[in-house]
C-alpha cells in the first residue's frame, strides 16, 4: 500500500465485486504481483454460515437500511424480478454450479433489436476458449457422477422418448477426494493456496439440494474458495461490507473510488442507511467493475456526468439470459406416483439442449436450455403443507384417533401408524420438480436511473415467441413423466424471475455500440475495466457464469499486457466557501422556483439536446431559493446579482445533487442588441465528487407574436465540467463575458450536456407563493424587486415598440426556424 495524495490511499487496482469476472481479475494481477484490493459490500461466508432456520432466514436479505446484511438481494423492476447475492464470492454462492460455454454459433453478429440498434459479439468461440480452459480448470469442472439419482432419471428418460438430446454440464462441485471415486460427505484436502475462512474445512458433495442458498459443507467451488482464496495468498486485500459508491477520474491519470463501510451489527436508532455513511476514499492506477449486472450499471449511471463520452449505450442491451422457472407436479407412472426427489442430488445434473436457428440445422427461433432444477430437501416438508385441505384432513383424523384412544379408552398404546398418517405418504415433495430455462431471450431491455434508483424497462412481449417455446419443451417433459404442468405465478402477470441479469455496460465494435472495447475497457476512459455480466452485448444462452469468467481471463491478460504507471499526486478539490452574510440594516427577498425539462449528456447545444433528451426519456430539474441579499443594492447594481441555493436533480447526473455555490442575474442587459438575460450559475458535486457547472439563461428578447410567457418560464441550459466561476464584473461592459459564454455559436470548454427547462403554469403558480422578505423594509422591498421585473419587462415588449426599435428579423427567424 502506498499513502500519498494528503493521506489517501494509492494501491495498483481497485477490484469491486467478488463475482465471477471480479474474483477472476483480482486473482490474476495479483498473481502478477499488483497491489489489489477487493472490495465487497457483503460478508463472508464460511462452510456451516449460510442460513437454514425460519429464524436465520428471515434476515437472509440485503437491506442495510434495515440492517439487513444477509445473501440476498432481491430486484423487482418493470417486467421481472431479480435475485442476485450480495456476500464475498458473488453469485457463485447462491447459483447452480454449472460452467457451460457459450454455443459456438450463438455468437451473434448484427442480428437487429425492436426499436433499433443491433446484438452483436465483437468476439468468437475461438477468442474464448484458452480462458475456458483456464477457469474450468481452477474451479474443478466435472460432470454429475451419480447415475441413480431420480430426477436425472427422470428428466434424461422423458428427453430420450421426445427425441431430444441431454447432456450432463460440467459442475463447479467437488464429489470425490483426489483419485479416488465419488463419495458423499468426505473430508477434503486444504487448497495449496489456503483459504478466506480460517479454521474452515470442507466436505464432498452430501447431495443435499441446497446449492442455490449457500453450501454448508463447502463442497461447491465457489469463488471464495477458489479464486479469492487464490488471489489473497498473492497479497490481494480482501475487504468485505465495504460498498463503491462512485468512480471518477484524476487530471494526474490514475481514478478515485469513493466507498462506504457498512456497520453489521449495528443495534438501536443508528443510521444504517447507505447514504448515511461517511464516505472514504481511496486512489488506483486501474478500477476493475465486476459488481454485477446492476451493480455496475447503477454505479457508472451515477458517475455519468464524472465519465463524460460512455455513450448511448449505457443501460442497452438488458436481458435476462431467457430465465424461466416453472413445476412439475404430481409426476406419475403407469397409474402409480413417480417419485422424482427434486431435493436429491445438486441443484443442477441433466440439460436438454433446444437447436437455433443459427446452428445451421435447418431450426427455427432461439435456441435454449432446459435443466432440472432441485430444491433443498428440507423444502418438502413446506410443499407437503401447502396442500392445505390434504393437511388439514389429516390432521383432523390424527386427532379423532387420540380422542378415541384416549375418551373411549380403546386401549391402544402405539399410535406410530397414526403419526405416519399425519406426516402422509410424501407423494407432492417426492414427485415434484422444478424446471429452469434459459436461452437466448432478446436484449431489448434498457436500464436508468429514476429518482435516485436503478429502474429496468423490460417485457416479455418482445421475447414471446422464445418463451413459448421453452414452456412448450417444458409441458411435454411433463406429460411424458405422467405430471401437471405449473407456471411460475409471475408468468400470469407477463413477468419472469431472473438470476442471470446481463448487459447495461455492453463490449462493441465503437461507441455507438458499445460503452466496452472486446475486452472490456471503457472507451475514452483507460484503466476502467467491466468484467461482469453488465458487459454482455445480449444473452450467453447457455449458464452464464463460465463465459463471464473467461472474459475475465481475457481482459486480466490485456491489462497486463498495457501500462502500469502509477497515478501522479491529484490535487482534491475542498468544498465551496460560504456564502456573504447579508449586510447589518438590510432587507434581503427570495423566492423559490423549480424548472424541469429534457437534458442529456454528450450534446452541446441546447435545443439539440433536449430533441435527443425526449427521445432517451433524460431529464433533469432543479428547484432553487434565488435570494437577493440586499434589494437596495440588488436594485442598483446593473448586473442584478444574487444567490442561489437549493438543489439539481437528473436521472442523468446520477440523481439529487445539492447546490454547492449559486449565482443568479436578473434582467441584464446584453448590450448592442435588444432584450435581456436572466442568468444562472450552480456548481454542483456528482455521485463520483467530480465537481459541475450548470449554466443557463433566459432570452427575454421582443420577437413577433406574444411570447413574453415563454421567454420568461425557459432556460436553455448547459453543464461544464468543474466549477467554473463567473467572471468578476463589476461594469455593465464587463459582464458581456458572461453573456458570450451562453450565445448559442460559442460554447463554452467542457461542456458535457445541455438541455432546455420550463416552468409549468401550476410551478408558476406556487413560485409567487414562495415571494418573502426578511428585514425592516418588508412590503417596501418587494414592491421595489416588483417595480425592476416590471419595469424591465415594459422596456423589453413595449417601451422598445414605442420607439420603433424591434428585435432584429435575422434573430427571429433564426430563432423560429430552431
Amino acid at each position: 500500500m502506498d499513502i500519498r495524495n494528503g493521506g489517501l490511499e494509492v494501491v495498483d487496482a481497485v477490484v469491486v465485486g467478488s463475482g465471477f469476472g471480479a474474483a477472476v481479475a483480482a486473482q490474476r494481477l495479483a498473481e502478477a504481483g499488483k497491489q489489489v484490493v477487493v472490495m465487497e459490500r457483503g460478508r463472508r461466508y464460511g462452510p456451516g454460515d449460510f442460513a437454514r432456520t425460519p429464524a436465520q432466514m428471515g434476515r437472509a436479505f440485503w437491506d442495510p437500511s434495515e440492517k439487513l446484511y444477509g445473501l440476498f438481494d432481491a430486484w423487482s423492476f418493470r417486467g421481472l424480478e431479480g435475485l442476485v447475492s450480495s456476500g464475498l464470492g458473488g453469485g457463485s454462492l447462491i447459483y447452480a454450479n454449472v460452467l457451460l460455454r457459450k454455443d459456438e454459433h450463438w455468437f451473434v453478429h448484427d442480428s437487429p433489436l425492436p426499436g433499433g440498434g443491433y446484438e452483436h459479439w465483437p468476439i468468437s468461440r475461438a477468442d474464448l476458449d484458452p480462458h475456458y480452459d483456464v477457469v474450468e480448470k481452477m474451479l474443478g469442472a466435472t460432470p454429475y457422477p451419480y447415475d441413480d439419482t431420480p430426477k436425472t432419471q427422470a428428466v434424461e428418460q422423458a428427453a430420450a422418448a421426445l427425441g431430444m438430446p441431454t447432456i450432463r454440464p460440467p459442475l463447479a462441485v467437488t464429489f470425490a477426494r483426489p483419485d479416488e471415486d465419488a463419495a458423499p460427505g468426505l473430508d477434503l484436502p486444504a487448497a495449496t493456496y489456503g483459504t478466506v475462512h480460517p479454521g474452515s474445512h470442507r466436505r464432498t458433495c452430501t447431495l443435499c439440494g441446497e446449492c442455490d442458498i449457500g453450501c454448508n459443507v463447502g463442497a461447491k467451488n465457489t469463488l471464495d474458495h477458489t479464486y479469492l482464496s487464490s488471489a489473497a495468498h498473492h497479497g490481494a486485500d480482501v475487504r468485505t461490507l465495504h460498498e463503491v459508491r462512485a468512480v471518477r477520474p484524476l487530471d494526474g491519470g490514475g481514478y478515485l473510488v469513493r466507498y462506504v463501510v457498512h456497520p453489521e451489527g449495528a443495534r438501536g436508532d443508528t443510521d444504517t442507511r447507505t447514504r448515511a455513511l461517511p464516505e472514504r476514499s481511496i486512489v488506483a492506477r486501474r478500477v476493475i467493475l465486476g459488481a454485477g449486472t446492476f451493480g455496475t450499471t447503477f454505479l457508472l449511471l451515477r458517475s455519468r456526468a464524472s465519465l463524460p463520452g460512455l455513450g448511448p449505450a449505457l443501460g442497452t442491451r438488458f436481458s435476462g439470459n431467457g430465465d424461466l422457472l416453472t413445476l412439475l407436479l404430481d409426476c406419475t407412472r403407469d397409474g402409480e406416483a413417480l417419485p422424482v426427489d427434486g431435493g436429491n442430488g445438486p441443484v443442477i445434473t441433466t440439460a436438454i439442449r433446444r437447436p437455433d436457428a443459427l446452428d445451421g440445422d435447418g431450426w427455427t427461433g432461439r435456441g435454449y436450455y432446459v435443466e432440472d432444477a432441485g430444491f433443498p430437501g428440507f423444502l418438502g416438508w413446506l410443499v407437503e403443507t401447502a396442500q392445505l385441505r390434504s393437511t388439514a384432513r389429516r390432521a383432523a383424523a390424527f386427532a379423532w384417533q387420540v380422542v378415541r384412544n384416549r375418551v373411549l379408552a380403546q386401549g391402544r398404546s402405539n399410535v406410530s401408524a397414526d403419526l405416519s398418517a399425519l406426516l402422509g405418504d410424501g407423494r407432492l415433495s417426492a414427485g415434484s420438480l422444478p424446471l429452469l430455462g434459459m436461452g437466448r431471450d432478446v436484449p431489448d431491455g434498457r436500464m436508468s436511473l429514476h429518482d435516485g434508483r436503478l429502474a429496468v424497462s423490460w417485457t416479455t412481449s418482445t421475447s414471446r415467441a422464445y418463451f413459448d417455446d421453452v414452456r412448450s419443451t417444458m409441458e411435454r417433459v411433463g406429460e411424458q413423466l405422467g405430471a401437471r404442468f405449473q407456471d411460475n405465478p409471475l408468468w400470469w402477470a407477463k413477468r419472469v424471475i431472473t438470476v442471470h441479469p446481463l448487459g447495461g455496460v455492453p463490449i462493441g465494435r465503437h461507441v455507438g455500440e458499445g460503452v466496452c472495447d472486446e475486452y472490456g475497457e471503457v472507451r475514452g476512459h483507460p484503466g476502467l475495466h467491466v468484467v461482469d455480466g453488465a458487459a454482455m452485448p445480449g444473452p450467453v444462452g447457455a449458464n452464464p457464469s463460465l463465459t463471464i469468467a473467461a472474459m475475465a481471463d481475457r481482459a486480466a491478460t490485456r491489462m497486463l499486457e498495457q501500462d502500469w504507471s502509477r497515478p501522479r499526486r491529484t490535487h482534491i478539490a475542498a468544498p465551496a466557501r460560504a456564502l456573504a452574510a447579508r449586510a447589518p440594516g438590510a432587507t434581503s427577498v427570495a423566492f423559490t422556483e423549480r424548472m424541469v425539462g429534457p437534458f442529456t449528456l454528450d450534446q452541446t447545444d441546447p435545443r439539440h439536446g433536449a430533441e435527443i433528451a425526449r427521445s432517451l426519456g433524460d431529464h433533469l430539474q432543479f428547484v432553487l431559493t434565488i435570494t437577493a441579499p440586499d434589494i437596495a443594492a440588488f436594485v442598483a447594481d446593473p448586473l442584478h446579482r444574487a444567490d442561489a441555493t437549493g438543489f439539481v436533480e437528473s436521472n442523468v447526473l446520477g440523481g439529487r445533487l445539492d447546490v454547492e455555490r449559486g449565482w443568479f442575474n436578473l434582467f441584464v442587459h446584453p448590450g448592442g442588441t435588444p432584450g435581456r438575460r436572466m442568468l444562472y450559475r450552480l456548481w454542483l458535486r456528482d455521485a463520483a465528487g467530480s465537481p459541475l457547472t450548470l449554466v443557463g439563461a433566459k432570452e427575454v428578447e421582443d420577437d413577433r407574436g406574444l411570447d413574453v410567457w415563454a421567454d420568461t418560464t425557459t432556460l436553455f441550459v448547459r453543464v461544464l465540467s468543474g466549477h467554473v466561476a463567473p467572471p468578476e464584473a463589476t461594469s455593465h461592459a464587463q459582464a458581456l463575458a458572461v453573456l458570450d459564454r451562453m450565445r448559442d455559436d460559442d460554447v463554452p470548454d467542457g461542456t458535457i450536456g445541455a438541455g432546455v427547462l420550463v416552468i409549468k403554469p401550476f410551478d408558476l403558480a406556487k413560485q409567487l407563493t414562495t415571494f418573502r422578505t426578511d428585514g425592516d423594509a418588508g412590503a417596501a422591498a418587494l414592491a421595489q424587486f416588483g417595480r425592476l421585473f416590471l419595469g424591465e419587462l415594459w422596456d423589453v415588449y413595449v417601451a422598445d415598440k414605442l420607439s420603433g426599435r424591434r428585435a432584429a428579423p435575422a434573430r427571429a427567424a433564426a430563432r423560429a426556424g430552431r
